[in-house]
């Protein structure tokens, strides 16, 4: 493949997992959560969303595939694994005392509707 080819795939690709995150943003707040922060970087790796419903957070990862089957593959135990561990380190700045923490993972495709996993880590 050329560099040119490759670099177009990885724009992209990065303009869908933006439009997946703005979609998954929009259907988290048709369900009553407020969203605190977008694509947030620490050392450990970066968290999609962030929202709030009362007094619980979730750490959101946001997945999108162009097709419906490919959503079964979309996330593994290594990739909650990073996301579990950018949420601990962002905790103390989104989460207070007595807030419920969890990881949460919306899939998205063309066509379905959102597939929100809740409480998707467990580790």
């Amino acid at each position: 493949m050329l560099n040119g080819q490759g670099n177009e795939r990885r724009r992209a690709a990065e303009q869908s997992g933006r439009r997946g995150e703005r979609l998954a943003a929009w259907w988290l707040r048709l369900k009553g959560w407020t969203i605190l922060d977008r694509r947030v970087r620490t050392p450990a790796g970066e968290v999609d969303l962030i929202a709030r419903r009362g007094a619980l957070v979730a750490f959101v990862e946001v997945k999108t595939r162009k097709t419906a089957a490919e959503l079964d593959f979309a996330i593994d135990e290594r990739r909650l694994a990073r996301v579990a561990a950018a949420a601990e380190m962002l905790m103390p700045t989104y989460a207070g005392p007595g807030d419920d923490i969890r990881i949460d993972v919306i899939l998205l495709a063309p066509g379905t509707r959102p597939r929100h996993i809740e409480n998707a880590w467990c580790g």
